[in-house]
C-alpha cells in the first residue's frame, strides 16, 4: 500500500470498540467538528517528500477509512462531504485520550510510544506540530494553545518547498512542503496561515502556520506572482502575471477569489501601502504602476513609468500616509524614486561599480537591480545588485549611499527582522539567504535554502 499520512486506522477492518472508553472518569469530550474542518481535514491532502496524498489512497477505501470523493479538480472537500469525513474519521478516535486513540497512534514512531507497526509507515515523533494538533483536537479542544514566532519566510523558485528561518538563530527551523515554483509570500495578522502563490497550479496556497500544511489551494484568474495583504488580513492581493494582467482578490474569511480587478498590464509585482489604503501594482510588460483603492477594490489612477515596473518600496510622511515610492526598472542598475501624491519621478539614482569586482551581467533577465525595502524604523533603503552581488545601502529621507555589503550571486529580494536588526537577502545563484546586520553593514550568516531563492517575507506565526 502507498504511503500516506493520516491514513492511521486504515489498515484495520474496524474500528475497536476500545477506543471509545476512557483512561479516565467522566464524561469523554466533544470532538469539535469546526476545528476539524479547518486543522485536521487539511492534513489529508497534503502532500508530503516520499508519500503520496492521504486521500489518495483512502478515496478508494483503503482499509476501513473511506474518504468522499473531492470534485475533479477539487483542492478541499464541500461542507457535506467534511461531514461524513468526520464521522469516518471519528471512529477512529478516543474522545479525551490521545494515547489510546489509533489516529495519532498508528503513525507515531515506536520511540515516541506509538504502535508498533503501521502499513502506512511512521510519520511523527510526540513533539511534531502536527501530531500535536491533533493531539489538542482529541483531548476536545476548540481553540489550542498557541504562542508567537517571528519566521523569515523564503520561498525558492526553482522547487517546490519554501523555508523558515528562525531569526533568533538564523537557522532554519521548518518546511513548507508541496508548493511547486512559489513565487510571493505574505501572512495573516494574527499569525495563523502564510499564503504562497503557486505559479505551476495557478493558485494562491493557504498553509496553515502550526501544521505548515497547505490548508486550501484557491483557484486564480491566471499565472500569478507576489502577493500582499490588506491591514485588516481579510484580503490577499494576488498580481496575475498573464495577459490583459490584473489583481485577483481573495477572501480570506471564505478562502474564495471574489473579485479580479482590471489594471494596466500584467502585474509581477503588489504590495498594500504602509497605511493600507491602497494596493500598488507594477507591471514590467505596460511600464506602469497601476494603484487600487483598497475599500472599494477599484483602480483609481496609473503611474507612467520610461521602462518596466520590478520591486517597489516606500515610506511615508509623518502622519503615516505614502510620502514616495521607490522603484527598480527593467534594464537599470538603480531605482527611481517617485512621489506618490503626484505622481512623478523626483529623482533617479544608478549604482555604481564596486571597485575591485568583475560585473557580472549573464542571467540578469532584464533586472540588474531586483531587490528593495526600507528598514521598520524608516531610516533605510537597502537595493541589491544582481551585476556585483552586493546590496546598496542608502540613508532616508535624504537617499545618500552610506554602504556596500557583498550578499551572494545573483541576490533578489530583501526582508527585514521586526526589529529591524538583520536584513535577510536572497542570493539565487548560491541556494543561500544572506543575514547582514544593518548597522555595521556586517555579514552575519548564510542561511543553506531551496533551489533558486528569490521572493521572502517576515512573518509572526502562532505555534503550539
Amino acid at each position: 500500500m502507498p504511503l500516506c499520512l493520516l491514513v492511521v486506522a486504515a489498515l484495520l477492518l474496524s474500528a475497536p470498540a476500545a477506543l471509545a472508553q476512557q483512561s479516565s472518569g467522566g464524561s469523554p469530550p466533544t470532538l469539535d467538528f469546526e476545528f476539524y474542518r479547518a486543522r485536521i481535514e487539511p492534513m489529508f491532502l497534503v502532500k508530503r517528500p516520499g508519500n503520496i496524498r492521504c486521500a489518495e489512497c483512502h478515496e478508494r477505501g483503503a482499509g476501513a477509512l473511506r474518504f468522499q470523493p473531492l470534485a475533479e479538480g477539487g483542492t478541499s472537500w464541500t461542507g457535506e462531504a467534511s461531514r461524513k469525513n468526520f464521522a469516518a474519521v471519528s471512529a477512529f478516535v478516543a474522545p479525551g485520550n490521545p494515547g489510546a486513540s489509533r489516529l495519532l497512534q498508528h503513525p507515531l514512531e515506536r520511540e515516541s510510544g506509538g504502535d508498533p507497526f503501521h502499513g502506512g509507515g511512521k510519520h511523527w515523533s510526540a513533539s511534531d506540530p502536527e501530531y500535536q494538533t491533533l493531539a489538542a483536537w482529541v483531548r476536545g479542544e476548540t481553540r489550542p494553545t498557541s504562542k508567537t514566532v517571528v519566521r523569515i519566510i523564503q520561498t525558492n523558485a526553482a522547487g517546490d518547498d519554501s523555508h523558515l528561518i528562525d531569526p533568533a538563530t538564523n537557522t532554519v527551523v521548518g518546511v513548507i512542503h508541496d508548493i511547486r515554483i512559489p513565487h510571493g509570500v505574505t501572512s495573516a495578522p494574527d499569525g495563523s496561515r502564510l499564503y504562497i502563490s503557486n505559479e505551476a497550479l495557478h493558485t494562491l496556497d493557504a498553509v496553515d502556520a502550526r501544521s505548515l500544511s497547505v490548508v486550501a489551494r484557491i483557484p486564480l484568474s491566471g499565472r500569478p506572482n507576489n502577493v500582499d495583504i490588506s491591514k485588516d488580513g481579510r484580503k490577499v492581493y494576488v498580481g496575475i502575471r498573464e495577459a490583459p494582467g490584473a489583481l485577483d482578490v481573495v477572501d480570506t474569511r471564505s478562502l474564495t477569489n471574489v473579485k479580479t480587478v482590471p489594471v494596466k498590464g500584467e502585474i509581477h509585482n503588489v504590495y498594500v501601502t504602509p497605511d493600507g489604503k491602497f494596493a500598488v501594482a507594477g507591471s514590467i510588460q505596460a511600464s506602469t504602476i497601476s494603484i487600487v483603492d483598497t475599500s472599494t477594490d477599484r483602480m483609481v489612477r496609473t503611474i507612467a513609468m520610461s521602462a518596466g515596473v520590478r520591486p517597489m518600496a516606500f515610506d511615508t510622511n509623518p502622519d503615516g500616509s505614502t510620502k514616495r515610492i521607490f522603484v527598480q526598472l527593467s534594464n537599470f542598475h538603480g531605482f527611481a524614486v517617485v512621489d506618490f501624491a503626484t505622481g512623478q519621478e523626483v529623482a533617479r539614482v544608478e549604482h555604481p561599480p564596486v571597485p575591485g569586482v568583475r560585473a557580472h551581467n549573464d542571467g540578469l533577465q532584464g533586472a540588474p537591480a531586483h531587490g528593495l525595502g526600507v528598514t521598520p524604523d524608516g531610516r533605510q533603503l537597502w537595493s541589491t545588485s544582481k551585476v556585483y552581488g552586493y546590496a546598496y545601502v542608502f540613508s532616508l529621507p535624504d537617499v545618500k549611499e552610506i554602504g556596500r555589503v557583498y550578499v551572494g550571486q545573483h541576490p533578489e529580494w530583501v526582508t527585514f527582522s521586526p526589529d529591524g536588526r538583520y536584513v535577510y537577502v536572497a542570493a539565487a545563484g548560491d541556494n543561500q539567504t544572506f543575514v547582514v546586520d544593518t548597522k555595521t553593514l556586517k555579514e552575519v550568516a548564510r542561511i543553506p535554502v531551496g533551489q533558486v531563492p528569490k521572493r521572502n517575507g517576515t512573518a509572526i506565526l502562532q505555534t503550539n
